[in-house]
């Protein structure tokens, strides 16, 4: 007879492999807990889904709608005291008491304007003519590119589109200045002048990075060039992004700016504070009052996520200063 097989030893349970196996699922514990076969059907499945993301996308779209609806509150308080401001600053400075510039009246044709500038009647009537090419080109070439622009996206709308031509006085004074700093003809003088068309695009301040990057798409696919973009989120005197574009076509040059509802009220506020101190005639403590004035105002501005990232161009370190 063959020789007897030895006893198989006793084993002790194996503790640790039990806990692994608890574990990963596969032992006593994990077996009790294992997850329900999924009983839905696949159409079912993603219903459910989409429910559950349209849910999140609701809640996160009330929050910001929240946040947005706290920061128009706060500056619907804040622009009242900067109204009182302005009101203040108007009784100590009369607008109607500046001094108004002399037109003589031998000249007929002639153009007479703040700080001694002069068109004589021919440079008029010149200046005149390139406005009137610029009105017509506004009417029918950029103007209509810029609604179509305007239609492609229905969370932000053009605003001010009926002051879109800067005022000919305005024009006039550029010309003057640029014709005494490069002896440029009337024509030359006046297509210089970059913001003779102006387009304001304002957004939702939850969309206002997003939108900015997508309407410069939409502004190059019109056949428009890029020349300049400076962005003023952290400015103290002004918040907002201003570009200056070229049409390909007819190479009229405008201005396109980027601005979310507060952003705008306020540019507007202090509007006629920018406009004294550009003209060099108010004294150093009006001054004061003014740039006091505009730098509370646009302190009060919300910047929107995202929106001081967006960078010049060209950089500022490649603009010659």
């Amino acid at each position: 007879m063959g020789a007897d097989l030895p006893d198989e030893p006793d084993v002790p349970p194996d503790d640790h492999a039990d806990r692994r196996d608890d574990q990963n699922g596969s032992g006593r514990a994990g077996r009790s807990a294992i997850t329900p076969p999924e009983t839905r059907g696949r159409e079912e499945y993603y219903v459910h889904l989409r429910m559950a993301d349209s849910t999140q996308q609701t809640v996160a779209a009330r929050r910001v709608a929240a946040e947005e609806q706290a920061a128009s509150e706060k500056w619907n308080k804040d622009v009242e005291e900067s109204r009182w401001m302005w009101t203040e600053y108007q009784r100590r400075w009369p607008p109607q008491d500046r001094p108004q510039p002399d037109k003589p009246k031998d000249e007929p044709g002639f153009w007479y304007g703040e700080g001694n500038r002069k068109l004589d009647a021919a440079a008029n009537a010149r200046v005149e003519a390139a406005c009137d090419q610029i009105a017509k080109l506004e009417e029918e070439k950029i103007t209509p590119a810029m609604r179509a622009i305007e239609s492609q996206d229905p969370d932000r709308h053009l605003v001010g589109l009926e002051c879109c031509r800067k005022g000919r006085d305005r024009i006039k004074e550029k010309v003057c200045d640029k014709r005494k700093e490069f002896g440029y003809s009337p024509e030359e003088a006046v297509s210089d002048v970059s913001d003779t068309l102006r387009y304001t695009l304002q957004y939702q301040e939850a969309r206002y990075t997003q939108g900015v990057w997508a309407d410069i798409v939409r502004l190059r696919d019109q056949d428009f060039e890029l020349r300049t973009l400076k962005n003023s989120w952290s400015g103290e005197q002004y918040k907002g992004i201003n570009s200056q574009w070229i049409d390909h076509a007819t190479g009229q040059r405008f201005e396109v700016q980027f601005h979310t509802r507060i952003s705008f009220e306020a540019k507007q506020l202090t509007h006629d504070a920018y406009e004294r101190l550009r003209t060099k005639q108010a004294d150093k403590f009006e001054e004061l009052v003014l740039e006091a004035f505009q730098g509370k105002v646009t302190a009060d501005v919300p910047v929107p996520l995202g929106a001081a990232d967006i960078l010049d161009y060209p950089e500022r370190g490649a603009r010659a200063r």
